[in-house]
């Protein structure tokens, strides 16, 4: 077990062993159990019970977030003539073809996310062993295959998130900053969390999100109750 600072371990200290609480207060305790000096993120993390090695069974989508993610995402566009301006317009960070494909493709990955217009698939496509395990990869079903890239940036921008679950059938996704209200902070996670059940597959059977954990930056995790999924921003154990 790797060394946790005093900090860590006073935050730790607050939550209750074997107790699931529910999303409010657990997003309340995630910001009151930060050991970091700094704002850190917080972040939701879910287990689901489904097989992501089937095609069908794949949970993948985004969602923006009311409150935004507290950040600003950097956003890079591969695009050509009139939506290179357009891109740019919107606040892309970098913006080109051929010559930011082939700095991609040398393992440049500063950069949040990826939009990219259809006529250069064909070339972006090849980027799919850099962009690919990051998540980076432009996907039409998220958005980032698009013509209308101003669009695509200025919603990536303004708290767009994407999620999609790994090959453990976990799931990540950010709901904000420590300095948010816990109001902002549920508000998000409610948004994230009515898209997430929406996109349930039809074939997966048994019980569909089968544990929840939200933390911060170097922060100890804060079991979820699964059972909440309504009226959250009134939901709490402490009422």
């Amino acid at each position: 077990m790797g060394f946790r600072s005093k900090a860590y371990k006073n935050g730790a200290a607050l939550i209750e062993e074997g107790r699931a609480y529910s999303p409010l207060d657990a997003l309340r305790l995630a910001q009151k159990s930060s050991p970091a000096k700094f704002d850190a993120s917080v972040e939701v993390s879910m287990r689901l019970g489904v097989d992501p090695r089937k095609a069908d069974q794949m949970v993948r989508g985004t969602v923006n977030l009311p409150n935004g993610t507290g950040k600003t995402a950097r956003v890079i566009v591969f695009a050509t003539g009139a939506q290179v301006e357009a891109a740019l317009a919107a606040g892309a960070d970098e913006v080109g073809d051929d010559e930011l494909i082939e700095k991609v493709a040398g393992g440049w990955t500063d950069f949040d996310a990826a939009v990219a217009t259809p006529n250069l698939m064909g070339k972006v496509g090849k980027l799919g062993r850099v962009l690919g395990p990051r998540g980076l990869m432009p996907n039409p079903k998220t958005g980032t295959v698009t013509m209308d890239v101003t669009k695509a940036v200025s919603d990536i921008k303004g708290g767009k998130i994407e999620f999609r679950t790994d090959r453990a059938a976990n799931l990540h996704y950010l709901v904000g900053k420590v300095s948010f209200s816990d109001q902002q902070l549920v508000e998000n996670y409610v948004a994230a969390l009515d898209e997430i059940l929406r996109l349930k597959p039809s074939s997966s059977k048994g019980r569909y999100i089968e544990k929840i954990t939200v933390s911060t930056t170097m922060g100890p995790g804060v079991p979820v109750d699964v059972n909440r999924t309504r009226n959250l921003l009134e939901d709490t154990d402490e009422a």
